[in-house]
């Protein structure tokens, strides 16, 4: 039974997050039945990461088991063929060892927050950004990001209904920059907790607008108590950007 390595994209907004749940529709959810209608089997795929409600991927990774031994061009195509008009998209597929694991066998994942710093709201990028009006000092911004890098307890940064058995992380990077009208903000970790990643940048943007200091960040990380963080980020700007193997 080969197992194939899935990289695939999609809009997060009609969704209630990656995993599937009953009645409610899910990107796994999308990907199993397309699944079925390609080779009329039940199947369950394993991801990277499972991704909130609202929250879009461009470098998702999964793997799926299949009784036949399709050409990996073949699979792709027809996943996609089945996924039409879903905003779902399977961009590679590789045939990979029987013990090789999207999600165990990562090494690091990466995310990217978008941000649309202008007074105008988005009209393209409706429910793909976080739209902040007042201006940003992404400089001020990239630097106080830089206090949440390396080993620590993000008890702050994690959502009260996170199920990691700890606390401690270790966030390998963590940037800002701005493009134009957008700013970036990119992290890397091997694993992050639930909401981790929306709540530093929401942290992140109090002191872009000028109502936290760098100390303020590392002050919050200190206390290693949720009431310390900032405003936790909408999912609109999250994407799940890519996986190290």
């Amino acid at each position: 039974m080969p197992r194939y390595r899935l990289t695939i994209e999609y809009d997060g907004g009609p969704y209630r997050g990656f995993q599937a749940q009953a009645d409610l529709p899910s990107i796994q959810g999308a990907i199993e039945a397309a699944a079925l209608g390609f080779t009329g089997e039940t199947v369950r795929i394993h991801a990277a990461g499972r991704t909130d409600t609202g929250v879009h991927a461009t470098g998702q990774v999964i793997h799926v088991d299949l009784a036949k031994d399709w050409k990996p061009e073949v699979v792709m195509n027809a996943l996609n063929a089945h996924l039409v008009p879903q905003p779902v998209a399977v961009l590679d597929a590789q045939v990979v060892a029987d013990d090789w694991h999207a999600r165990f066998s990562a090494k690091a994942r990466r995310y990217q927050y978008r941000i649309l710093n202008r007074p105008a709201p988005p009209a393209l990028d409706r429910g793909k950004v976080w739209h902040v009006k007042k201006p940003l000092d992404a400089d001020a911004m990239h630097d106080a990001a830089q206090a949440l890098v390396g080993h620590h307890d993000f008890t702050t940064f994690r959502d009260m209904q996170c199920q990691a058995r700890s606390p401690l992380k270790t966030l390998d990077t963590a940037t800002v920059r701005r493009e134009g009208e957008m700013v970036l903000l990119e992290f890397a970790s091997r694993s992050f907790l639930h909401r981790q990643v929306r709540s530093m940048a929401g942290s992140i943007v109090e002191v872009g607008i000028g109502r936290w200091t760098k100390a303020d960040v590392a002050a919050a990380l200190e206390a290693k108590d949720r009431r310390a963080c900032g405003p936790v980020a909408p999912a609109d700007g999250l994407y799940f950007t890519g996986v190290s193997y």
